[in-house]
């Protein structure tokens, strides 16, 4: 039982970090005209080392993170969520995975510049994907392969915040509904920055040029020049902090089961047996 706890204490800590990066991200994305900086992860982070502390802060997110890291990995390889085994539930944990392998990079970003001190944000990442991507074989096609999983990825993020499927592992004592509401909106916009950065991603393949390709700071300014663009970039940079806020409800309330021994053995099993 103690090792379960600590294994909860684990991922909340984690979730708690990624919504404090999130938070960060909106607040660049509200303030980017005055202040300055790309609204995404990195230029979050990098951001945060300017203030009283920032080291100590950054360093204690990459903590955070990785225990985010581990969390994803209990679900994607342990099935701690109880998914299963069918195709839809292998999508969602190929995904997790995915996840875990992004914010462990991200991870490492935080605790490496915190180690430094260095407040060089540098490349995006999305776009160092992409360039990687295309010079492998048929890399055109993977990077549009990326793309479309990325939409599918927003999308589905979407219809989760949209349809309350979050509640099946967050349960919030929410009288008024008002975090419950904000929950719904911070998926939604998330969702959306996905499905754009997958947009971007397929672009960037059918052209063959990977500095088309994005990350959230390339997806938010892909918004801000539609009609009715600069609405549109308020509302979801409204939303990333809302899904920052959803992060940390999510550290209060959400639901984590650390995985048992016979979940680390079934995984070792499948793992061997493949």
């Amino acid at each position: 039982m103690p090792r379960t706890i600590r294994f909860e204490l684990l991922a909340k800590f984690g979730y708690a970090a990624r919504g404090v990066v999130f938070l960060l991200v909106a607040a660049l994305a509200l303030f980017s005209g005055i202040a300055g900086g790309k609204p995404e992860t990195k230029s979050a982070i990098s951001a945060l080392l300017h203030q009283p502390f920032g080291r100590i802060w950054v360093g204690l997110i990459g903590v955070g993170l990785l225990g985010f890291v581990a969390w994803r990995l209990a679900q994607s390889i342990t099935d701690a969520d109880g998914q299963g085994s069918g195709k839809k539930a292998l999508a969602i944990r190929a995904s997790l995975f995915g996840s875990a392998v992004t914010y462990l990079g991200l991870a490492g970003y935080a605790i490496g510049h915190a180690l430094s001190a260095s407040n060089d944000s540098g490349a995006s990442g999305e776009k160092g994907l992409a360039g990687w991507v295309m010079s492998q074989p048929f890399g055109s096609y993977i990077a549009i392969a990326i793309g479309v999983g990325l939409v599918v990825g927003g999308i589905v993020t979407s219809a989760k915040g949209a349809t309350r499927k979050f509640e099946k592992y967050i349960r919030i004592p929410d009288r008024t509904g008002t975090l419950t509401y904000i929950c719904m909106y911070g998926l939604v916009a998330r969702g959306v920055v996905f499905a754009v950065t997958g947009i971007l991603f397929m672009y960037a393949g059918f052209t063959v040029d990977p500095d088309q390709a994005g990350g959230m700071a390339d997806a938010l300014d892909w918004i801000r020049q539609l009609p009715f663009g600069r609405v549109m970039y308020l509302m979801v940079a409204v939303g990333l902090a809302a899904f920052g806020v959803y992060n940390l409800v999510a550290a209060r309330y959400r639901t984590v089961r650390g995985p048992t021994v016979d979940d680390m053995k079934r995984a070792a099993s499948l793992t061997i047996g493949r």
